[in-house]
C-alpha cells in the first residue's frame, strides 16, 4: 500500500515561476481565430446577403416580414416599403423589417 506522504515525495515541488507569457498569448489568438472563422465571419456575410435583398426589392415580390407576416410589395418608398397582406389591407413597414422572399408553398399530400 502507498503511504500518502511518498505519493507528494514523488509529486515533485511545486513550480515557483511564471510559465511562458507568449504559449498563452499564442493560444488566446488562437482561440479568437476559431471563434472568428466559426461565428463572427459567417454571420458578416449573412448580414451582408440579407442587406443587399433589402436594398434590392421591388413591387411584386412576394415577402415574408420579420414577425412573420406574409404579403406582396405593392410599392417602395425610399427606406419603407407598402406590403399588402390581404385582399384589401396594405401596411407600411421599413426595408429592414423585410427578413426574405416567400418560399414555395408546402406541398400537401392527398389521400
Amino acid at each position: 500500500m502507498l503511504d500518502p506522504r511518498m505519493l507528494l515525495a514523488l509529486a515533485g515541488q511545486p513550480q515557483q515561476g511564471e510559465g511562458n507569457p507568449y504559449g498563452s498569448l499564442v493560444l488566446m489568438a488562437l482561440i479568437f481565430g476559431i471563434f472568428y472563422f466559426v461565428l463572427i465571419m459567417p454571420m458578416r456575410n449573412k448580414q451582408k446577403k440579407l442587406e443587399e435583398f433589402q436594398r434590392g426589392v421591388k413591387a411584386g415580390d412576394k415577402v415574408i416580414i420579420n414577425p412573420g407576416i406574409l404579403g406582396t410589395i405593392e410599392g417602395v418608398d425610399g427606406d419603407e416599403v407598402q406590403v399588402r397582406i390581404a385582399e384589401k389591407l396594405r401596411i407600411r413597414v421599413l426595408k429592414s423589417a423585410v427578413a426574405g422572399l416567400q418560399g414555395p408553398p408546402p406541398a400537401t399530400e392527398n389521400k
